[in-house]
């Protein structure tokens, strides 16, 4: 399939890297520096007794989906409460979520193709989770990251969409979001009024009633091949006419 595609936005989680060795990461050195500063708090919540408490506050907290920073905070913030710590460790706690959450293995593909990408057409980072890529170390490839607490609601609000196109200028059905999520990215970005690419390296079977993907791939790479192939053809479709 062949299309215009002026700019493209990109989910960073399960797109970009992995997330679930981020999150064993953060739970075990979390614990661990409770450990070495607030005993108490590491022996009332060890590694599953924090995920517990992390998962029941987002469930009663939906108004919050949109802030996973705050829920962090909120969670640290009742671990340490409940175990009689000083509040004072709060902050101190959440930088150090915050540095083990930014320690991110991309994909094999997934740098090759995305300075390919980039190289092509403007890319914004458009993500429903706190990853930092100044932190990271790959704000250079993006024009802009715009995120769901940034923006004030999360994918697959149309919102969120919509003020990534008016950033880059580039009306959304000239725009290509990428990501690995069925509703999230791909349902939410075609609803829209965008593109929509999966990326599905887990060769699961798309589920979605009403919608079937633009384009898929299992790598980044098949998308930066896609990319160059389809501006090389407009090109010289552009070329002939002239």
């Amino acid at each position: 399939m062949k299309f215009p595609v002026l700019a493209i936005t990109l989910d960073l989680d399960d797109t970009l890297w992995p997330f679930a060795p981020i999150g064993a990461r953060i739970d075990q050195v979390l614990f661990d520096w409770m450990r070495d500063h607030s005993p108490a708090t590491a022996a009332m919540y060890p590694v599953a007794a924090m995920r517990e408490l992390r998962e029941r506050s987002f469930r009663d907290n939906p108004h919050l989906h949109f802030d996973l920073s705050a829920l962090r905070r909120l969670t640290i913030q009742e671990a340490l409460e409940n175990s009689g710590a000083s509040l004072d460790l709060l902050e101190p706690a959440y930088e150090v979520f915050y540095a083990a959450r930014n320690q991110v293995e991309c994909y094999p593909d997934a740098l090759d193709a995305l300075a390919r990408i980039a190289a092509r057409v403007p890319v914004a980072a458009l993500s429903n989770g706190n990853a930092d890529l100044e932190r990271i170390g790959l704000a250079h490839h993006f024009s802009f990251q715009l995120g769901a607490r940034e923006h004030g609601a999360a994918k697959p609000e149309a919102s969120i969409f919509h003020a990534a196109c008016d950033r880059l200028g580039v009306a959304p059905a000239q725009v290509l979001h990428v990501g690995d999520h069925v509703e999230m990215d791909v349902a939410g970005a075609m609803a829209a009024g965008l593109r929509g690419c999966w990326i599905n390296r887990e060769a699961a079977t798309w589920n979605h009633p009403q919608l079937q993907p633009d384009l898929q791939f299992d790598t980044l790479t098949g998308l930066a091949d896609w990319l160059d192939a389809n501006l090389d053809a407009a090109d010289a479709d552009a070329s002939r006419s002239t």
